[in-house]
């Protein structure tokens, strides 16, 4: 067992939560129960992740995408949101999320848990948002070519991956910032990379980095983002080993 206060603030200090500027809070968004024994992890708060949470008789549920963010604005909790929040109160699970830090971390984030996957190198903070980075980059040695490294995201993401190619050429660097960040392989091209890779890609994106000469590779907003909860879950299992952990994937293709 592990208290509540105990963990949260474990996972606070180690994602740096102070250092973003972020859409929504990270961190404790709905308080439960202060004893901790079974945690439920998944990317989002969705209804579907709710309900196993509650099936599993989970204590907490440890998320990606929380439930409040700045762009809805104050919402009432009727419909298809009370549906989500609700069972978490009725239940007394604790609903923990956190966003840009996951996002960002250098060891335990979403874009480190990729660039580990695909055997990168030399790993250092990649993009900004007021100060705090988003993703990681590094380097491929030895170099790989595009089809290959189109080939192995999708095995390792389980996902379809767009690729805006400019040339056959081998691709040595690559920036990561997983999820919706479109535009910031215009980050990646200052940086001097040969390669970006994030969730979503636009259609002008699609055009505008083939001509300027970076490999856009756009694997899945939820695909790239499934890794970062599932890296706290390992390291919360390793330092608590009688915890129970479960993960609950989502079938969400976007």
């Amino acid at each position: 067992m592990i208290k509540r206060d105990e963990l949260t603030k474990f996972l606070n200090q180690l994602l740096n939560i102070d250092a973003f500027s972020d859409y929504g809070p990270n961190g404790l968004q709905i308080e439960g129960r202060q004893d901790i024994k079974k945690i439920a992890f998944a990317v989002s708060a969705t209804r579907d992740s709710v309900e196993k949470s509650c099936k599993a008789g989970a204590d907490a549920l440890i998320v990606h995408h929380g439930l409040f963010w700045k762009f809805h604005g104050p919402r009432s909790i009727t419909g298809a949101f009370a549906k989500r929040v609700k069972p978490l109160i009725q239940n007394d699970i604790n609903l923990i999320g956190y966003h840009l830090p996951l996002d960002a971390h250098i060891e335990y984030g979403n874009a480190a848990a990729i660039a580990k996957r695909l055997g990168m190198k030399e790993l250092a903070p990649f993009g900004d948002r007021k100060g705090a980075p988003l993703g990681v980059k590094g380097v491929f040695s030895p170099a790989i070519s595009p089809d290959q490294l189109k080939s192995d995201l999708e095995s390792i993401l389980d996902h379809k991956v767009i690729h805006s190619c400019p040339s056959d050429e081998a691709i040595t660097s690559i920036g990561i910032i997983t999820g919706g960040a479109n535009s910031d392989w215009i980050t990646a091209q200052q940086d001097g990379l040969d390669a970006y890779l994030t969730g979503e890609i636009s259609e002008h994106d699609w055009h505008e980095a083939k001509e300027g000469d970076v490999h856009f590779f756009a694997g899945g907003h939820n695909a790239t983002e499934q890794f970062g909860v599932q890296e706290l879950m390992d390291l919360i299992k390793e330092k608590h080993p009688k915890l129970e952990c479960v993960y609950f994937p989502s079938e969400n293709p976007a």
